[in-house]
């Protein structure tokens, strides 16, 4: 479940720093290379802002897609000098500190910058501030290179640019019976439009959330049984408690792992009166 993130301001734009690149490059062996795509380089960073970082919009640049081309851009962001324009702008989203994947939700620190548009594919943008944001190994790895659907839709959320990913994009449907529960179910908010709806389970398809969430879930869960014994033993409002915890999670945002399992808690009213009142919770 995708989580908004603020987009990365430096004291360049991202023109300037394609300007900057182009600079730094006109004592090198590619000097003339690079002041040759000047304009072009320009004018394709213009068009990923204007599309918000759009594959559909963004056809790959014939121009730079032979490897030994290519690397002249991929090497700024692999190999970037002590000097250049991108050094510290790339250590700066390095060292940006969240506490949650913003490709999935879950929660962890996330220990690399993956390239919307994949540099691979569009390494004119390897090194654009917009193109890069943090996500975790297992995202990542399910990520790769794609980018587009059979149907030529483009497959994931951008966590900069899609402004309606700061509402709640996935509810929880949780499958009886209460003391086990046989299966659950992730499926796009109620009142999205039906672009949102599809590009939002392409998303939650194509990095395997489904089956990760299970996992997460089948292990809150069973926390939440041994939590729900206490409160009665404590005689605690447990509709109050679940509320807490709920609020609490969507302080990390409302797309949170977290969150999405106490709101799907709280929706099912057939789920809180087993939790009120059944007398045989089981013991675990």
């Amino acid at each position: 479940m995708v989580i908004r993130l603020d987009l990365p301001h430096f004291h360049l734009s991202e023109l300037e720093i394609v300007d900057q690149l182009v600079l730094e490059r006109q004592n090198g062996i590619n000097r003339l290379y690079f002041t040759s795509i000047h304009a072009e380089w320009r004018a394709r960073m213009g068009l990923y802002v204007a599309v918000n970082g759009n594959p559909e919009a963004i056809a790959p640049w014939p121009d730079v897609s032979a490897k030994g081309v290519g690397d002249r851009f991929r090497n700024l962001y692999l190999s970037p000098g002590a000097q250049s324009v991108q050094k510290p702008i790339l250590d700066a989203l390095r060292r940006r500190t969240l506490t949650y994947c913003p490709a999935c939700g879950e929660d962890g620190t996330p220990n690399t910058l993956d390239h919307y548009l994949p540099k691979d594919t569009y390494p004119e943008f390897a090194v654009s501030p917009v193109n890069l944001f943090p996500m975790c190994d297992i995202c990542q790895g399910a990520k790769g290179t794609k980018l587009l659907s059979t149907d030529n839709e483009r497959l994931f959320l951008h966590p900069y640019f899609d402004a309606f990913i700061d509402t709640q994009l996935v509810e929880l449907t949780i499958d009886g019976p209460y003391n086990a529960p046989e299966a659950i179910y992730l499926t796009a908010a109620a009142g999205l439009s039906d672009a949102s709806r599809f590009l939002i389970e392409r998303h939650l398809r194509e990095l395997s959330i489904p089956s990760r969430y299970y996992r997460y879930f089948s292990e809150a869960y069973l926390r939440l049984l041994r939590h729900i014994q206490r409160m009665r033993s404590k005689g605690s409002d447990i509709c109050s408690r679940l509320e807490d915890f709920r609020d609490m999670e969507a302080l990390k945002s409302v797309n949170a792992w977290g969150h999405i399992f106490y709101d799907g808690v709280l929706r099912d009213n057939a789920l809180l009166d087993y939790l009120l009142n059944s007398p045989d919770l089981p013991q675990v």
